[in-house]
């Protein structure tokens, strides 16, 4: 295999890395290439498209409050800007880490719209993010529309498992239309490999567009979609997984383990003509 073919297969692995998991699969990489630094240098063009498609969390030096990484805050020079710390940052991309803070000041002709969903978005995250939520709201296309990003992770690996919630909403003033999507990503891998990716469009045209209209409406489609996938999982539970598991005797008798060998098998069991299984 070609240093170029190897870099594509590796950049394949970082761009399906699940949440909380791209670390790991960066130290496999390294671990299979030999530390490559070709292949090593040839994957940070991916690295850095999983961030901010990932929508990763980071903490800037000295601050308590996770910022976001994305399309929707980066500076042209690479760095990144946070609305709500009024701040500018570098950020290493194999690292997840944020440094080298500075002053920055948001200039949009719908800074106050901004301001506004920064206040209002922030209660919501609180009630229905418990577990290291973050959230930003930035100008977009060309200062002609205003993102709301939302993002909840909650990363367990000593229980086998990790998972993320991305919601990104675009409000455009002029025709007061929300468009957004909601991502979930959940990775169970404890005996196993499971992984459940969902992805649920957005499209509402507002009355008034005012930042609580926003907030509302995003709320209530979060809130919808939720139900939406616990009634799902409920059903998997009481359909396709319960029919994976071997069902109860008819009798519906629990079995007696210490007297299993005076059972005439099928027919004390399965209450009818003897199989042999």
């Amino acid at each position: 295999m070609s240093v170029a073919e190897t870099i594509e297969t590796a950049s394949g692995f970082v761009l399906d890395a699940p949440p909380g998991e791209l670390q790991d699969v960066i130290a496999d990489i390294k671990a299979l290439v030999n530390d490559d630094s070709a292949v090593l240098e040839g994957v940070a063009p991916a690295v850095e498209k999983y961030n901010k498609e990932q929508l990763i969390t980071t903490k800037l030096p000295g601050a308590s409050e996770h910022v976001i990484i994305s399309e929707y805050n980066c500076l042209p020079d690479g760095r990144f800007f946070d609305v709500g710390c009024q701040s500018s940052f570098e950020f290493d991309h194999a690292k997840q880490k944020a440094s080298n803070p500075q002053s920055w000041v948001l200039e949009s002709g719908n800074a106050e719209l901004i301001k506004a969903l920064l206040r209002d978005v922030a209660p919501h995250v609180k009630e229905h993010y418990p577990s290291s939520p973050a959230f930003g709201v930035y100008p977009v296309q060309d200062d002609a529309g205003v993102a709301v990003v939302v993002v909840g992770n909650k990363y367990s690996p000593s229980n086998y498992w990790n998972g993320r919630w991305r919601s990104t909403y675009t409000y455009t003033p002029s025709s007061k239309d929300l468009t957004g999507t909601i991502r979930v990503d959940v990775h169970y891998y404890e005996d196993g490999n499971v992984r459940l990716l969902t992805t649920k469009p957005v499209q509402v045209s507002l009355n008034s567009g005012t930042s609580a209209e926003i907030v509302k409406t995003i709320a209530i489609h979060e809130k919808k979609y939720q139900e939406e996938l616990n009634r799902a999982f409920g059903a998997l539970s009481e359909g396709a997984f319960k029919n994976l598991r071997r069902q109860l005797p008819i009798s519906r008798q629990k079995i007696d383990w210490e007297k299993i060998g005076n059972y005439r098998l099928g027919q004390e069991i399965g209450g009818g003509r003897s199989v042999v299984r």
